[in-house]
């Protein structure tokens, strides 16, 4: 799943499938131009009114909304951001080899574990400097998303998005439904929901990423915040009876999918929400893409996974972010960090939002009186978490959740049964991927 022109996230080869580099393939397909530095305007990182910067945003959209922002900086600061931009597919699969190499100045990526493991490897470099100066612009959860394991900084956050449970408020007063808070209450209304002839929760997993939303959701919810970044690290066992009871209470739920999920893309699972054949859908913002008519798209609501165990409550969101890191030797490391901290600011960020309206911004500070209502939603619910978390391909090694996770809860869906030999076998799996 990558982001569109629209700022929205479709399935797609170049967020759900291998990242290459993070495998430890360095050798890369012949044939495709290799990600390099400087490849924008000519200009050099040795110039101190340069910077350069590698970018993945290569979509008509965002690609004009961050030349809007560079522009905004090179107005105040006198610096020219020099761009290299490669289609969303190289940028990542080449990512490793690029910042082995001589990479630009500043590149864009996403937080979570994909940032911490080039950071871990010396591949980025820290900008504790950078954030004494734009701490006060985000939330702790933000903060603890740009750390890495170090405990320094790595990442500035420009925009962001929350996972959650989608509905139509037409359908929820037209039948009289309750928000569910806790699991019991969730159990209880999918049952109404058959009642009333509804699939309680619509479901496509075609593309194989769905389900580990799903299972991301649930296993927080279980064991806390710590836990899920602990196993999606690869530190916390699948055995672990705490990753048991996770498939156990998804096996109880998976009965109110809808059916046939394997077979089905997540955008025919939307429609099913859209045409009010579904009372739910778990998914992130991107869905209200296939709400076409505005009548629709006014009418569709979502809230926050509920409560399981009440000592981690909704304390917290899956919200994937993207950014910029620090390359390992920057040429021009002042300039890049003057620009680091513009991207910090709520003014950068409300340049990118008024080019692409259909993310939240990551600061605080940034002016939401523009945003839509579902906007404004997104964004209180990912300011007031306690704790947030990417994505499972991004909290975790790629090469591991697209070998093994997804084919795994690809056959848990099929067959919930013999959970025990199929975590028995990711947890072997998980130690050879994570042990190269």
């Amino acid at each position: 799943m990558h982001l569109t022109p629209s700022g929205l996230s479709v399935p797609g080869p170049s967020r759900r499938t291998l990242l290459r580099g993070i495998g430890g393939a360095a050798a890369l397909g012949a044939g495709v131009p290799l990600l390099s530095a400087c490849g924008g305007s000519g200009g050099t990182a040795a110039d101190s009114k340069t910077v350069t910067l590698g970018s993945n945003a290569s979509d008509a959209v965002p690609k004009k909304a961050f030349a809007e922002i560079y522009a905004a900086f090179k107005k105040q600061s006198g610096i020219t951001v020099d761009v290299n931009t490669k289609d969303h597919n190289t940028f990542q699969e080449q990512i490793n080899t690029y910042l082995q190499g001589t990479p630009d100045d500043v590149f864009h990526w996403f937080a979570g574990y994909r940032m911490q493991f080039f950071a871990a490897k010396g591949l980025a470099s820290p900008i504790d400097d950078v954030w004494d100066k734009i701490g006060g612009n985000f939330p702790e959860a933000m903060k603890k998303l740009s750390k890495g394991a170090d405990g320094k900084f790595y990442f500035v956050p420009l925009y962001t998005y929350p996972w959650a449970l989608f509905c139509r408020k037409s359908v929820f007063q037209e039948k009289g439904y309750e928000v569910p808070t806790t699991w019991d209450q969730l159990i209880a209304l999918c049952k109404q929901m058959e009642k009333d002839k509804l699939v309680p929760i619509a479901f496509g997993d075609k593309d194989a990423w769905p389900a580990m939303g799903t299972f991301d959701q649930l296993n927080f919810r279980t064991n806390g915040y710590d836990f899920h970044v602990e196993l999606m690290a690869g530190k916390a066992s699948w055995t672990d009876a705490k990753v048991r009871k996770v498939f156990d209470l998804w096996a109880e739920l998976l009965p109110y999918h809808q059916e046939g999920a394997v077979g089905r893309t997540w955008q025919d699972a939307a429609q099913t929400l859209a045409s009010k054949k579904a009372g739910m859908y778990l998914l992130g913002t991107f869905v209200g893409q296939q709400f076409t008519n505005k009548d629709d798209l006014d009418d569709l609501d979502f809230f926050a996974f509920p409560e399981i165990d009440p000592a981690y409550g909704q304390d917290t969101v899956e919200a994937p972010t993207d950014g910029f890191m620090l390359s390992k030797a920057p040429k021009n490391k002042a300039g890049a960090a003057k620009l680091l901290e513009f991207l910090g600011t709520p003014e950068a960020e409300q340049i990118y939002l008024k080019a692409d309206p259909n993310v939240v911004a990551a600061s605080t500070k940034a002016d939401t009186s523009s945003y839509s209502p579902l906007q404004k939603k997104a964004y209180e619910m990912i300011s007031g978490a306690k704790s947030l978390t990417q994505f499972m391909d991004r909290d975790s090694r790629p090469d591991f959740t697209s070998t093994v996770m997804q084919p795994a809860l690809q056959k848990f869906i099929r067959d919930p049964k013999g959970v025990d030999s199929l975590l028995s076998s990711i947890e072997r799996q998980k130690k050879t991927i994570f042990a190269s």
